[in-house]
């Protein structure tokens, strides 16, 4: 019985033991879960110490969303239609004042001995209280000048903040702390915007726009001491050169990387800080004593001592003219997709390695590839955004390039993936003191689960949620004023997207509308940047205007001019040009400019867009139109689209107003010209045929006429024999009739497209012997209409405001005298105008200029200008009524109008400083200029002679 008793004392403590033991790992097992749980939700911001200080701002101008950053918008500063803000400079007339009327006053107030900065304590300010910024804007606003520096943070910040501005007058330095006083910084406002204090930096370009950016603070009446080196050419104009040329002080370039967002600063970094603001005042002393002198050595104007001294002075004010703007992209990290993309593609990187397909061609890898790069760039700008890190900070471009090749699938292979290629990294953005991988990759670890994944859906199927997810009501990251903003949907793209609901028809309307959206971009959109911000100085060193490196070689190949920088380039005339920009008032020319739309901000594709239609524009004197960009500017294709559509709704208001018909509707063959001027009984409403149908029924016939019903293929031969007054018509007869109007460029297009052989009209000469043609119609494509050059029902594509007799013959372009192009000419294809009364009564005699104009009665340069299907005549006859009756001022009065349809239409954002919807547009001409009107009559007669 012991036995019995002890052993089931034993099975029971054993038992026992094991329940205890089962309910210790359950609950062990369950404080795991819950504290994995936990930890999965967290955020590194929540443990960081010390916590950012950009978190603690109750106040902030550029947040991290993906809307357009908004100005200053004073009272005087009206512009804006319907409460909608526009891109209007609040100081712009305070700003325009100063350049219009420049003095040299200013430079008496330089006059200060140089003061080495000592070791006391108490020769400067710190600023770090309300009461002391108030004070500080009281002593400045009874200053004359100043000088200014600014200290910026850019890696662990999205956009980037000022974390420090120095300001010294004669008498004092003071450190003003923009963290500890980022809500209140208004109060310099007032100083700043006063034009009649002078504010003294050096290389202003990127402080005007941090400073816009930060606290809305703009800069009114600058002196830049980097324009002055500019003017002088000096052989560096770098801060540390002056400080070291003219104060025997040598800065310790290494600080200038240092985390300026650290408090208290090192005493080091004071002493830096200092520095950089405190010599400003004697610098720009001593170089506008050396402007002075170099005017009156070198000035074509010598009784103009100041001459270069206001030169530096504009060129500062000019600079003060540029707003800051977000860089707002299609969708998320779009551009810099597309850069990893090009690198690794082309052998750069380690996507090569990795690829198991033989061949490129329909390789699955590199699909999948660019899949995976898009997703890890959008990824990262938008936690970039939710955290308020810059995009190195949170994962390099080397690090996505490796990640894209290999996919790695476990946690530990990611994490070495990213390490190894941060380690490899050339890159000096990540040195020792960057941990890799970022704590953005690793507390939010699980978002590369579905980044990898082969079938994740459209972008919004996944980068909407992985956003709620960090940012929801549940989110695992902390709110602040910089990524609220995120949580709303349609802020991942451009505000003016419009996308309909995908349901239905409408649905696939939708696709199909995306899918031509998408060819269109590739086919038409600018394959390279258009502004190379090149410039070109005069001989005496004031700056012309900017233009691209194409410029600057022609002038170079021919030695008119000197290299006197490389990067960015930078060139000067050897001989005296015709006048300035500043004195045609067109400052414009002298701005430097972006790459993107000038409406939304688009970056990565865009086209030339002409405010002021070619039909019109091509017409007008030769000093108002040659070589002007100012008219010219860069359109996204959504944004050329209501552009467009503006243009055209405008052009029908010019036809209606001036009674001038936009097209001409009807062509009649050159038989039918000799005949109808032998008789006056045929009217031209009754031989003429509409060119859309002309072209319409030749196609058809040439196509499908022996398999087409009898009574169709009747029907169509009627149309192409009133074409030919009636006579039977042959093959050859209906591809002549097909390429009326048509370029050898587009009747290759066509043939090519539709299968045709165009024996019978291979030598035909069609209007246009101008070797231009063909450049100007390939720039017209990619401006003002290219919206029209869609897929009409003749099966061709057409252009409204395209050369349609784009280029020069082929019997020309083997040298053909004069004389015999000529001849030539008389077989050309005239037309003229019928149903003018459907756009309205023509001015008196617009039926018979119209008649006149196309029978031969001026060159055939000018002709090879007309588009038998587009606008050109119409054009014609607007401007030359214009001159008529109102002469230059009413062509100048015409732009205007033009340039405030564009802005009414679109509302742009991002147009270049110095764009004006008054601009003059007019340009003299020096005495060898091939424009100019006397030598062009001279180069006619000797072109003529030979």
């Amino acid at each position: 019985m012991e036995d019995r008793s002890s052993k089931f004392k034993l099975a029971l403590s054993i038992t026992v033991a094991v329940a205890i033991s089962i309910i210790l790992a359950v609950q062990i097992r369950k404080n795991r879960r819950q504290k994995q749980k936990k930890q999965s939700k967290s955020c590194y911001l929540d443990t960081e110490s010390p916590r950012k200080p950009q978190f603690r701002f109750k106040r902030v101008v550029a947040d991290n969303s993906y809307s357009q950053f908004k100005h200053l918008k004073l009272q005087e500063a009206a512009g804006a239609a319907n409460g909608d803000y526009v891109n209007v400079h609040p100081y712009k007339a305070e700003i325009g004042e100063l350049l219009k009327n420049l003095n040299a006053e200013f430079v008496e107030l330089f006059s200060v001995e140089v003061e080495m900065i000592g070791d006391e304590a108490d020769n400067y300010v710190w600023v770090e209280t309300k009461s002391q910024l108030e004070e500080l804007a009281e002593v400045l606003s009874k200053e004359k000048v100043f000088g200014v520096d600014t200290e910026q943070h850019s890696l662990r910040s999205f956009l980037g903040i000022t974390s420090l501005i120095q300001i010294s007058t004669k008498s004092k330095d003071y450190l003003v702390d923009t963290i500890a006083l980022h809500d209140v910084m208004g109060i310099l406002q007032p100083v700043f915007a006063d034009p009649l204090i002078c504010k003294v930096f050096h290389g202003a370009d990127n402080d005007i726009l941090w400073l816009q950016r930060d606290f809305h603070i703009y800069l009114v009446n600058l002196f830049d001491t980097a324009k002055a080196c500019d003017v002088l050419l000096k052989p560096q104009k770098s801060l540390a050169y002056l400080l070291e040329a003219y104060c025997g002080v040598v800065k310790n370039k290494l600080l200038q990387r240092e985390d300026w967002r650290q408090r208290p600063l090192p005493a080091e970094m004071v002493q830096y800080a200092r520095t950089d603001a405190h010599y400003l005042l004697y610098v720009a002393n001593c170089l506008t004593s050396e402007l002075k002198l170099y005017g009156t050595e070198n000035s074509s104007r010598p009784d103009d001592t100041f001459h270069f001294v206001l030169e530096a002075s504009r060129r500062s004010n000019v600079a003060c003219l540029q707003l800051y703007t977000k860089e707002i992209e299609a969708y998320p990290g779009e551009s810099a997709a597309a850069s990893i993309i090009s690198r690794n593609l082309n052998d750069q990187g380690s996507f090569q390695s990795n690829c198991c397909c033989e061949t490129k061609e329909n390789c699955s890898c590199q699909v999948k590839f660019q899949a995976v790069v898009r997703r890890l760039c959008a990824w990262r700008d938008v936690m970039a955004r939710v955290h308020d890190e810059s995009l190195r900070y949170v994962l390099s471009e080397q690090a996505i390039g490796m990640l894209a090749a290999k996919v790695p699938t476990t946690e530990m292979e990611i994490y070495d993936t990213i390490s190894r290629a941060d380690l490899n990294s050339d890159s000096v953005n990540f040195g020792s003191f960057l941990e890799s991988p970022s704590p953005v990759v690793c507390s939010h670890f699980e978002d590369f689960y579905l980044l990898f994944q082969d079938n994740i859906g459209k972008d919004d199927d996944w980068l909407v949620p992985i956003l709620q997810k960090h940012l929801g009501s549940d989110g695992t990251c902390p709110l602040s004023i910089h990524n609220y903003v995120l949580l709303s949907k349609t802020s991942l793209k451009p505000t003016n997207r419009t996308v309909s609901k995908p349901n239905g028809f409408r649905a696939a309307k939708q696709v199909a509308r995306m899918a031509s959206r998408e060819l269109f971009v590739q086919k038409f959109s600018c394959k390279s940047p258009v502004y190379h911000n090149c410039r070109i100085f005069a001989n005496d060193g004031r700056l012309l205007c900017y233009c691209d490196r194409k410029k600057l070689d022609w002038y170079l190949n021919r030695d008119l001019a000197r290299l006197v920088e490389d990067d960015p380039p930078a060139i000067m005339l050897l001989f005296e040009p015709k006048g300035r920009p500043e004195d045609e008032g067109n400052d414009f020319y002298i701005q430097s400019k972006k790459n993107i739309c000038v409406c939304c901000g688009e970056g990565n594709h865009y086209l030339r867009y002409r405010v002021i239609p070619s039909c019109y524009r091509m017409h007008f004197p030769e000093h108002l139109k040659s070589h002007r960009s100012h008219d010219i500017v860069l359109l996204c294709v959504d944004c050329h689209e209501i552009a467009h559509a503006a243009t055209e709704k405008y052009k029908k208001q010019i036809a209606t107003d001036f009674g001038i018909p936009l097209y001409i509707r009807k062509v009649i063959d050159p038989d039918q010209v000799q005949n109808t001027s032998e008789s006056t009984d045929v009217h031209f409403e009754e031989v003429g045929v509409s060119p859309l149908q002309l072209r319409t029924a030749a196609m058809a016939l040439l196509r499908h006429g022996p398999r087409m019903p009898p009574k169709r293929r009747e029907e169509l031969t009627q149309i192409v024999m009133q074409y030919y007054g009636g006579r039977e018509i042959s093959d050859e007869d209906l591809e002549k009739a097909l390429l009326v109007g048509m370029s050898p460029n587009e009747r290759k297009r066509l043939g090519k497209k539709r299968g045709l052989q165009f024996k019978h009209a291979s030598s035909q000469v069609l209007v246009g012997t101008d070797t231009d043609s063909k450049e100007t119609c390939s720039k017209q494509n990619n401006g003002q209409n290219l919206m029209e050059m869609r897929t009409d029902i003749s099966g061709h594509s057409t252009c409204s405001n395209t050369l349609a007799n784009g280029e020069v013959s082929s019997a020309h372009s083997k040298g053909v005298d004069s004389d015999s192009t000529k001849s030539r000419n008389t077989n050309c294809i005239p037309f003229s105008v019928s149903d003018v009364a459907e756009s309205g009564t023509p001015l008196n005699g617009a039926t018979n200029l119209i008649c006149s104009t196309y029978n031969g009665n001026f060159s055939s340069k000018h002709q090879s200008k007309y588009s038998l299907l587009g606008h050109g005549p119409h054009g014609k006859l607007v401007v030359d009524h214009l001159l008529k009756e109102y002469s230059e001022d009413g062509i100048l009065e015409f732009c205007q109008k033009w340039r405030q349809v564009f802005v009414d239409a679109l509302h742009p954002r991002f147009l270049p400083a110095g764009w004006d919807v008054n601009h003059s547009g007019k340009r003299d001409f020096g005495d060898f200029s091939v424009y100019k009107p006397v030598n062009k009559v001279s180069a006619a007669t000797e072109e003529s002679g030979k």
